[in-house]
């Protein structure tokens, strides 16, 4: 290596893809060690890897070239481009990072107290846009209360196509409506454990509503963030 130049083109390329591929035995989590393996299992399950398949597929054929046939230590029969090394050092960034799944929720979460008015809810609805609530009974977090569930409610006590809501609480409707699941995790998880939870929840045919992020993961905490499946659906992953 010259050091005034910096490493070479094929040595940036190594470093960065044997970080790619300890990222991905941290992330997939499998028996089998080999790359193209583990990015298409991974691919399978997490978004941030099914972003790069095709190019981490292409990279790991790159790699066996390079380094397969390389003749001596540091010494490498053929240089990657420039552009190549860049993006794979980017991705390894990518795929190195703690990856907060707070970093992906909704921050400014409103909840409300099982006794609050529905009209507080439907005026929270109105100023953010939400459609769910955590709602919390005695301190501690009983459930999610969605717009849709208001909504049906309403239409089943209309009358003459009018509806009062002066009397009508947040537990009015909780327990008209059916029991939605939620997960509460700490602030500390990851975004590839939340999408653990979320696939965990599909298999066995129950649907999530969202995953509640608290300091310590418990009931009583108020919510730091709050991630649906259309969180996880949006993430850009992009590097470019």
């Amino acid at each position: 290596m010259n050091k005034k130049q910096g490493p070479l083109l094929s040595e940036r390329f190594e470093v960065a893809y044997n970080q790619v591929h300890d990222a991905l035995r941290d992330i997939v989590q499998i028996n089998d060690d080999r790359f193209v393996v583990l990015v298409k299992v991974g691919a399978k399950k997490y978004q941030i890897i099914e972003t790069y398949k095709k190019d981490l597929e292409q990279y790991a054929r790159l790699r066996n070239a390079i380094v397969h046939e390389k003749m001596e230590v540091g010494f490498y029969i053929a240089e990657p481009n420039a552009k190549v090394v860049s993006h794979i050092e980017k991705i390894a960034n990518v795929f190195s990072r703690p990856n907060y799944a707070l970093s992906i929720a909704t921050k400014h979460v409103v909840y409300f107290d099982y006794h609050d008015s529905i009209l507080e809810v439907t005026a929270a609805i109105k100023e953010h846009g939400y459609s769910k609530f955590p709602i919390y009974k005695n301190k501690q977090c009983v459930g999610l209360l969605t717009a849709g569930s208001i909504v049906k409610w309403m239409a089943q006590n209309m009358e003459s196509g009018l509806v009062n809501l002066s009397d009508i609480h947040v537990w009015d409707i909780m327990n008209y409506q059916k029991e939605l699941l939620i997960e509460i995790v700490p602030k500390e998880i990851n975004i590839f454990e939340v999408e653990n939870i979320f696939e965990k929840a599909h298999k066995k045919k129950r649907k999530l509503e969202g995953v509640i992020i608290t300091e310590n993961g418990k009931t009583d905490e108020v919510p730091l963030g709050i991630i649906t499946a259309w969180d996880l659906i949006e993430i850009d992953y992009t590097v470019d």
